[in-house]
């Protein structure tokens, strides 16, 4: 995932500038050098930043637990981690159901379900937003948005945010900090084409080797087709569906019938990762969205299980979940339609 370069030349100018500086500054004689460097002091200590490490620490099993003081949920090995949404007949969200009502199918076979929660987890959640020069005019509704669905999330959710057009940048990574992420908003070059799906295939790839949190979601803005990408949507969708990739949740700020295609493009992603693609019939609708994605995001069941045909045979999985519960007539199930089994354990080299 690229960074905007103009934006590390001020730091290293500076940095320079102050290594010239010292070195004029130091005397002349120094003491022998030490086979081993000092370490730094407590005053320059960094936080552990979620890299691959630390994202192979939350993927190698083991209990749940607590890293720097934000929740993580460690999958077993060949545990494949659902997250479902439950509605019932009337359409209204279902939040009270246990793990008796839940049947999980693979590729059509009953499997065991090994994990469940229904607790509001913290998400590593990427926002992906369209910089074309058709959304100049849109960018401040959008941004103010964003910024609502962040503060009506969980506060431990850790967020980094890439503009795109003709390329994307990652113009701020994985953060909680409202400011940080108001500025990264604030980069509107709206200029170029639409490279959707080279967002998207970098924004899921940017989830798997540094998040450290299991769940992961894409909220992406847009107001029109691809016209700028190396990936075809099919080849996007494939990467999206990795093995317990991200959840994507899609904003079409379309109109008329020539954006038929971009409407069933972001359709297609949103329903085979088990998100939504919403159509508002106006910019003012997008701030009730967002914050309806973050409503749905923490109140969703984990759920996990171990597919009875190794994953290390590969191949694509199509995935049914299904509930019954005693006081509803019927209940529909919301989450990804399959997945491509071994997908993350080659991201990872093993």
């Amino acid at each position: 995932m690229r960074r905007r370069s103009s934006y590390l030349i001020l730091p290293l100018l500076v940095l320079c500038l102050s290594l010239w500086t010292w070195a004029q500054a130091a005397p002349s004689t120094a003491p022998p050098p030490s086979s081993t460097p000092p370490a730094p002091p407590p005053s320059q200590a960094q936080p552990q930043q979620g890299g691959a490490a630390s994202g192979q620490q939350g993927q190698s099993g083991g209990p749940e637990g607590e890293n720097n003081g934000v929740y993580i949920f460690r999958k077993q090995v060949e545990e494949v981690i659902l997250h479902a949404t439950v509605y019932d007949d009337h359409e209204h969200m279902v939040t009270d159901l246990d793990k008796t009502a839940f049947q999980v199918f693979e590729d059509g076979v009953p499997q065991t379900i090994t994990s469940f929660r229904r607790e509001d987890i913290p998400v590593a959640v990427g926002i992906v937003i369209d910089n074309s020069g058709s959304m100049r005019d849109k960018r401040p509704a959008v941004n103010q948005a964003a910024l609502n669905f962040v503060r009506s999330s969980n506060p431990q959710d850790e967020v980094f945010v890439v503009n795109f057009n003709d390329e994307y940048y990652l113009d701020q990574d994985f953060t909680s900090s409202v400011p940080q992420l108001k500025d990264a908003l604030e980069k509107i070059e709206a200029r170029g084409g639409t490279a959707l799906y080279d967002a998207l295939v970098a924004s899921a790839d940017h989830l798997k080797k540094n998040a450290r949190l299991e769940k992961k979601v894409l909220l992406v803005v847009t107001d029109g087709e691809d016209n700028a990408s190396r990936e075809s949507l099919e080849q996007a969708v494939r990467r999206l569906q990795a093995e317990n990739g991200p959840t994507v949740y899609t904003i079409g700020l379309l109109g008329g019938e020539r954006q038929r295609r971009a409407r069933r493009a972001l359709a297609t992603v949103a329903e085979d990762t088990g998100g939504v693609a919403f159509f508002p019939k106006d910019l003012s609708e997008v701030d009730s969205i967002t914050q309806e994605v973050a409503h749905d995001i923490r109140n969703q069941y984990t759920i996990g299980y171990r597919p009875t045909r190794p994953q290390s045979q590969g191949g694509y999985r199509s995935i049914k979940v299904i509930a019954r519960a005693h006081g509803y007539k019927k209940l529909q199930v919301r989450t990804r339609t399959g997945y491509y089994a071994g997908s993350e354990r080659a991201s990872r080299g093993q």
